[in-house]
């Protein structure tokens, strides 16, 4: 990434106080599941034209960090830190010590990003650089940037939660300096996202609210705008500080459950067991993402959704001695861990072909047809055939009887 010194008076760069080391900036990225922040950040990360370099701190629920593997590359790795665990309870303490950490190796940026998890309440993040002195001498909150989902916020702000447990998106719009409105191309019309500000502001009437389709949002919006006014929270949330270390308690029915496994899988049993999940579980799933080592792919295949809505594509390819495992992550209300776990191992390629090249077989294309197998693992089916009758060319993607067979009487 470009380093490009910007003029100190836009208040982007690392401040100087008087005879002491600089102050960063910290931009807090937060928002519920599903709600855009990390394409976001890969926005912000990707523009060349603010001329800024930031140092990123991921936070994600599950213990199989994803995000880390899909961030753009135009961050230097050295400044990225993640963190499996909710920010603002489990490992708010590994965040103080990843900011005292980074501190030297930043101090002349202009910036630190943190995206917190969709699960975090913003509140222990922003008491965090007001109760450790440390901190407070190191680093500035520049703004707290909250991200919404056209197609999902009313569904979320209106979650009944257990006794003594807040909504979190609802904290996260309350504690906004700035409120995005991502993916209003979702919405039904303009009356529904009408609609959608008119509860946001009820929430937080100060903040600005910004409309946008794929989190595409001008990192000068964003960045360096100095919005986080310390006595605007004070004012709706007099103790804020009072009490740094209560207890923030997470709705014990919400469940991450997330795996790795090395190896590959077969793209369609893994797209149809995605689809069968999100058919028969989408109202509980609040997020899902992976990113898998398709057999017979030498891209790595990128997935991910809300609810009912998902989206996959192979993205990037696998570098030279990278490891080709698969791995995801599934955040929801009520959901089968065992079941999740077990359903992603049966997608796995785990035995030898039956079929090697060279041979002849029977391949289902409507009706039977011989033909020989030319390829295995072609562009991630396990075979493809050329048939006998006319040359040709057909795939079987799953190396089951219902697509390839043995040559009957053969």
């Amino acid at each position: 990434m470009t380093k490009r010194n910007a003029p100190a008076e836009n208040g982007i760069n690392g401040m100087v106080k008087k005879g002491k080391a600089p102050v960063v900036p910290v931009t807090v990225l937060t928002g519920f599941l599903g709600s855009g922040k990390t394409t976001l950040m890969n926005h912000i990360l990707e523009d060349t034209s603010h001329g800024m370099k930031f140092a990123v701190i991921e936070n994600e629920f599950g213990e199989v960090g994803i995000d880390e593997n899909i961030i753009s590359e135009n961050v230097d790795e050295e400044v990225i830190e993640v963190m499996n665990g909710c920010i603002c309870c489990t490992v708010r303490g590994d965040l103080v010590e990843a900011l005292k950490k980074l501190y030297k190796r930043v101090e002349t940026f202009n910036g630190i990003i943190i995206e917190t998890t969709g699960l975090a309440d913003p509140a222990p993040v922003i008491q965090t650089f007001f109760v450790d002195e440390d901190i407070k001498e190191m680093y500035k909150l520049d703004s707290i940037i909250t991200v919404t989902d056209a197609k999902h916020i009313i569904l979320r702000l209106d979650e009944v939660k257990p006794e003594g447990v807040e909504n979190e998106a609802v904290e996260q719009v309350v504690f906004a300096d700035k409120i995005i409105l991502n993916k209003t191309d979702l919405a039904k019309d303009e009356d529904e996202l009408t609609m959608i500000e008119g509860r946001l502001r009820k929430l937080n009437p100060q903040a600005p609210i910004l409309r946008c389709e794929y989190s595409k949002i001008s990192p000068n919006e964003l960045l360096g705008i100095g919005a986080f006014d310390l006595k605007r929270v004070l004012d709706f949330e007099p103790e804020f500080l009072d009490d740094p270390d209560a207890e923030h308690q997470h709705d014990s029915s919400v469940v991450s459950t997330s795996s790795k496994v090395e190896g590959e899988v077969n793209i369609m049993m893994i797209e149809r067991w995605i689809q069968r999940l999100i058919t028969e579980d989408g109202a509980n799933l609040y997020r899902y993402k992976g990113i898998i080592a398709v057999k017979g792919k030498d891209e790595k295949f990128v997935f991910q959704g809300v609810g009912m809505m998902f989206s996959g594509s192979f993205q990037g390819r696998w570098k030279k001695n990278e490891k080709r495992e698969s791995r995801f992550v599934f955040i929801g209300k009520d959901l089968d861990i065992a079941f999740l776990k077990e359903g992603f191992e049966a997608c796995r390629v785990t035995a030898s072909l039956r079929f090697s090249v060279g041979q002849m077989v029977e391949a289902n294309v409507g009706r039977w047809e011989v033909g020989k197998v030319i390829k295995q693992w072609d562009d991630g089916n396990a075979y493809r055939i050329r048939l006998r009758g006319d040359n040709t060319e057909c795939w079987a993607p799953v190396d089951i009887n219902a697509y390839v067979r043995s040559v009957r009487g053969g």
